[in-house]
């Protein structure tokens, strides 16, 4: 059994994910499409980039991270379906998706989450030593945001469903009540975020490129990691924050009802009554560490390719 999977090239988690499976997988991974057995649109965005007559004469397994109905409008419903026509099966990375892509195809659908890479990069580090080694204090508070914020290229509009609004009225009443706090920011397109903190004083850190083993040393320095999405098919930091023991607290989106607490998950308003389980969210993320968190994905595979 031969997989070939589409590329996207945008300097993001699909490409870590995609070089990190085939890396693991390599007997079973091809680059050359003629050879594949199984073709995984990983990058469901440009799957009419695959020639057609490959999706018709291969076993075809697509992955889609999550569907803001607000905005499926009919453009993309016509894409959709448009894909789902060549598809064998659809993978998602929660069950929160698989609730939603229910609603739109009769195809049978997997939920399971990406690996997380506790071999190379993400792992417990030293606390104390770190913080030193960047530039912080041990009475600062840092609390941690890994994502990008604006909608596109203007850099100034929010993207919403990432939640930075949330995030920021988070960090104002933080900091009103903790002065050593420091907002840890890394990713691009922070430009909304940093100018809203700014406007408030509120004194912040920024990471803008950082690397893989730089971004594990900041989970690693954090007293607190805050997912404040509306809208998410992860998202990674869910699993790279439990993994590296880092404190966490999340909206109710993506896996985090799968990986975290009850505890831990919050309402906007109600962030406050929220509190991090770190054993907990870590014996739940640790049966996806690799190589094991790519088992099920194997089984996936083989099944497709055995119908």
């Amino acid at each position: 059994m031969k997989i070939y999977i589409n590329k996207v090239k945008e300097s993001w988690i699909i490409d870590r994910v995609t070089n990190e499976w085939i890396q693991q997988n390599e007997n079973s991974s091809t680059n050359k499409i003629k050879e594949a057995d199984i073709v995984w649109i990983i990058a469901h965005w440009v799957w009419d980039k695959i020639p057609k007559k490959y999706l018709k004469t291969k076993k075809v397994v697509a992955s889609i991270y999550h569907i803001d109905f607000d905005n499926f409008d009919e453009k993309q419903e016509k894409d959709f379906y448009n894909l789902d026509q060549y598809v064998d099966q659809y993978h998602v990375i929660s069950l929160k998706t698989k609730l939603q892509l229910s609603t739109l195809t009769k195809k049978e659908i997997i939920s399971i989450p990406f690996w997380v890479n506790q071999e190379n990069y993400f792992y417990k580090n030293n606390k104390t030593e770190l913080r030193r080694k960047l530039g912080f204090q041990e009475k600062d508070y840092l609390v941690g945001s890994f994502q990008r914020d604006t909608e596109g290229s203007d850099l100034i509009s929010p993207k919403l469903i990432k939640g930075p609004d949330i995030f920021v009225n988070i960090a104002r009443d933080m900091h009103s009540k903790n002065k050593n706090l420091i907002i840890v920011l890394a990713g691009t397109r922070r430009q909304y975020v940093i100018k809203q903190l700014e406007e408030l004083g509120i004194r912040y850190k920024y990471f803008e490129m950082a690397n893989l083993e730089m971004l594990n040393n900041l989970y690693n320095v954090l007293d607190l990691y805050i997912v404040t999405s509306r809208l998410e098919g992860g998202p990674q930091a869910i699993l790279e924050s439990a993994i590296t023991k880092t404190p966490l607290i999340s909206t109710d989106v993506g896996v985090a009802p799968e990986i975290l607490s009850g505890e831990s998950i919050f309402q906007p308003d109600f962030y406050e009554k929220s509190k991090p389980n770190v054993d907990y969210a870590f014996k739940n993320a640790d049966k996806f560490k690799i190589p094991q968190g790519m088992r099920e994905f194997n089984k996936m595979f083989n099944k497709v390719y055995e119908n």
